[in-house]
This record gives C-alpha cells, sequence and structure tokens, in this order.
C-alpha cells in the first residue's frame, strides 16, 4: 500500500453521502434528476437538473433552488461551498397546480489533497498533566486552553522553559476544549456545556460567557483577525461574529472523496485554516471559503518522541507563532512542545 494512500485510509476516512432522493415528498408525482453520481458531485463540474413527470401532466412551469436560492437548470459549482446541498423544484402544472420537491448532493473537491511532512526545529518542555485541547500564540507568549473535568484551565506559557507564567482553574463541571485570542480576549470554549468564555487577555478576569448556536459541541477555535472559526466534532466550521458571538455561517469540511469529520483544534495560518482531526495524527490544511482540505500534514512519528507513559494521548495543539514564522505541535499529556517546518512530499 502507497504511503498516500495509507494517510487517505487513516486520516481522511470520509464518509460518502447517497443523496439522490426526494425528501419528505415520496408520493410526488414529480422527482428531480441530477448528474450526480450516487449524490456526488465535483466542484470543478456543472450540476444538471431535469425534472422527471412520473404522470405526464402539464408542466406550466419549474423554479429550480439550491439552499433556497434560485438557479437555472445548469449550474457551475466552481464558486459553491463542498458539502450538503438540497436541491428544490417547484413545479406549476395544469394551470392552478403547484407541486415542491426536493433532493440533495454532496459537492466534493474536485482535488486530491497534497502530503506534507514535517522537519523538527527546537523541542521545548511541556507539562505532562495538561490534557492539551488548543494553543495559541499571542504576542510571543503561548496560550493553552486544557480538557478533562475537575482538570481544564487556561494558562499562560513560557514556551521555551515551560514555565506557567498565569494559570486558572474552570469549575468541576466543565470541561475545557479549545481557545483564540483577538482584541486582547481569550475566547475558550467547554466540550458539552454549550457555553464558552471570555477572558482579558492580560489578567484572566472572566468578561463574559456566551452560549452556543446550531453547533451542539465545542471543540476548537481560532480567528483571522475578523471572523472567529469553530468546531463542533462534526464536518462544520462554523463562522461566529468576534463582536456578537453568533454563528453566522459554516463550511463542511471535505476531500474529493466525502466529508471528513471530527475536526477539532484550529489555527489559522497564512489564509489557511489548520485542523487537528480527533484521534489521528495528521494535520488538515482547509480553505476557509469552500471547505476543501488542499493538504494533510503526517505528524504519525512525533508521539513516540514523548516519554511514554500510561496517561499519553492524541496529537493535539497546533500554533503558528508569527515572531518565528514557525508551527507548534504538541499533544495530550505530551512532555514536549515541538516547533517544526513543514514540507512537500
Amino acid at each position: 500500500m502507497t504511503r498516500f494512500k495509507y494517510l487517505t485510509i487513516i486520516f481522511l476516512s470520509a464518509l460518502v453521502f447517497s443523496c439522490g432522493s426526494n425528501t419528505g415528498n415520496k408520493k410526488s408525482d414529480f422527482s428531480i434528476t441530477t448528474n450526480a453520481k450516487k449524490g456526488n458531485i465535483s466542484d470543478s463540474e456543472t450540476l444538471k437538473l431535469t425534472l422527471e413527470n412520473k404522470k405526464d401532466h402539464q408542466i406550466d412551469s419549474v423554479v429550480y433552488s439550491i439552499d433556497d436560492k434560485k438557479i437555472a437548470s445548469s449550474l457551475p459549482l466552481n464558486d459553491l461551498k463542498l458539502g450538503e446541498h438540497t436541491i428544490e423544484a417547484k413545479v406549476y402544472y395544469n394551470s392552478e397546480k403547484q407541486s415542491t420537491v426536493s433532493s440533495q448532493i454532496t459537492i466534493l473537491s474536485s482535488e486530491t489533497p497534497k502530503i506534507y511532512k514535517f522537519k523538527i526545529i527546537n523541542e521545548y518542555p511541556h507539562d505532562i498533566t495538561s490534557y492539551t485541547q488548543g494553543i495559541e500564540f499571542y504576542n510571543d507568549t503561548l496560550y493553552e486552553s486544557t480538557g478533562q473535568y475537575k482538570e481544564s484551565k487556561l494558562r499562560k506559557v513560557d514556551y521555551k522553559t515551560g514555565k506557567v507564567l498565569k494559570n486558572i482553574n474552570l469549575a468541576d463541571e466543565y470541561f475545557g476544549e479549545g481557545l483564540t485570542i483577538l482584541n486582547n480576549k481569550v475566547f475558550q470554549l467547554t466540550w458539552r456545556e454549550g457555553v464558552g468564555f471570555v477572558y482579558d487577555v492580560n489578567t484572566f478576569e472572566k468578561l463574559e460567557n456566551f452560549k452556543y448556536g446550531n453547533s451542539k459541541e465545542g471543540w476548537g477555535l481560532c480567528n483571522d483577525n475578523d471572523i472567529i472559526y469553530k468546531s463542533d466534532g462534526s464536518e462544520k466550521i462554523w463562522s461566529l461574529n468576534p463582536e456578537t458571538l453568533v454563528e453566522e455561517d459554516y463550511i463542511q469540511v471535505c476531500t474529493n472523496k466525502g466529508k471528513i469529520i471530527g475536526i477539532n483544534e484550529l489555527e489559522w495560518i497564512n489564509g489557511k485554516i489548520y485542523a487537528n482531526r480527533y484521534q489521528k495524527n495528521g494535520v488538515a490544511i482547509i480553505n476557509p471559503k469552500n471547505g476543501a482540505i488542499e493538504g494533510v500534514i503526517d505528524f504519525t512519528p512525533l508521539k513516540n518522541k514523548v516519554t511514554q507513559h500510561q496517561g499519553l494521548d492524541v496529537l493535539n495543539g497546533i500554533a503558528y507563532n508569527p515572531k518565528t514564522n514557525t508551527i507548534f505541535v504538541t499533544g495530550k499529556r505530551w512532555d514536549k512542545l515541538f516547533e517544526v517546518e513543514i514540507v512537500e512530499q
């Protein structure tokens, strides 16, 4: 088995959904036929729609839409986001009658992700007891959020020495998750409690709480200085308004094979979202506009370079330091923080 096929199976195990059937109207006299194969179609293709008229009604007109936006019966897909979309047809027939039928398609990337390797530049000490959920640099200082009930923390760390400069513990009922920093505020998620926290970056004083919207859980956070991005363990990455923290939109993470679930810790690096996938040893490089995984970094060897112990867990934690222009990665209860350079295979 080639290295690429191995990574595709292990890291990019895709859920390919067959989405060609009508929804909510099984007895309709009409149905939508598309050129999507088993419901899947590439973003490099043009979607073509036809209406099946099962009882030869007199059709007056048909209005097609995708996700409630009107479209023609032929639609280039290169500008649409990847993932599941609902196609709807409003059929006007026999002069006075109307029927609405729908179908689903899944738009996939036309490009196969590139595979990247890494080179270790430096190794730094990391608290072996920290169940790392998210790390991020701010003013050349590392901030870290850790998880587990009764163990969750928010920390400010000297990454070169591993010394904890500031620490607060979350209440026992909260399981800490990812974090991001914007406008001198730290935003921290909790897992299943449906609430996030906002702190002053300097004092760690809690400024406010915020509730989630349609995303059911909190996993990872990052930002591009204008938008906060949030993962919830599914294939979705949500866009949050940084002022209101309302979920305003989302992308669905996909490859050329299918949707990818388990998107976890996030980091914004040079216009892309870098994301751990839960329980995997790789990091995906994601296009934030359409959700396409453009590359995968294989970090498999790193776990063997840390102290092996009973509580050792998976790779999790990725941060970009703009001062050094390098990437830092660690894992749950790892005793090392690795500074790495990404190289194309």
